[in-house]
């Protein structure tokens, strides 16, 4: 399970050095095995392999005559890249994730359960604004009853 938060930088090279508490479950979920892909909100999807490809099947099964089931393939499958950490722990973020995410030096690495996104320091504390603007009304559907 991956959660939390970190504030990391990218390399000259565009490497994201993992941080040593997530390194060891990424790589035996995956056996090193990583995918790498866009997602709609402008952030970056790190998945380990295994979890990604039920993803995948269920994306690649929609109507391409539809055109928002093609848009979504076009966008998930289509960026999709098969990466691995090197020795260190760092995961090379290829330059058109990169533009598509608006990566820059400092990234947000965010744990969401099963994978983690990838945002840029920017799209990261647009997306901490938006969460705080909707004050009392932050429970979607389905979590109203939410107790912390």
């Amino acid at each position: 399970m991956f959660q939390g938060a970190a504030a990391l930088s990218l390399d000259a090279k565009g490497r994201l050095a993992i941080p040593a508490r997530h390194r060891e479950a990424l790589a035996s979920a995956a056996n090193g095995r990583l995918v790498l892909t866009a997602h709609p909100h402008r952030c970056l999807l790190l998945y380990p392999e295994p979890a990604w490809e039920p993803i995948r099947d269920r994306v690649l099964a929609a109507s391409s005559f539809n055109p928002h089931s093609a848009m979504i393939k076009r966008l998930l499958v289509g960026h999709a890249r098969d990466e691995e950490m090197d020795a260190t722990g760092r995961l090379l973020i290829a330059p058109e994730l990169r533009q598509f995410a608006q990566l820059d030096k400092q990234v947000w690495l965010v744990g969401q359960g099963s994978h983690f996104e990838i945002w840029s320091d920017v799209g990261w504390q647009q997306q901490q604004e938006a969460v705080f603007a909707l004050g009392d009304q932050c429970l979607p559907p389905g979590l109203e009853d939410l107790a912390l």
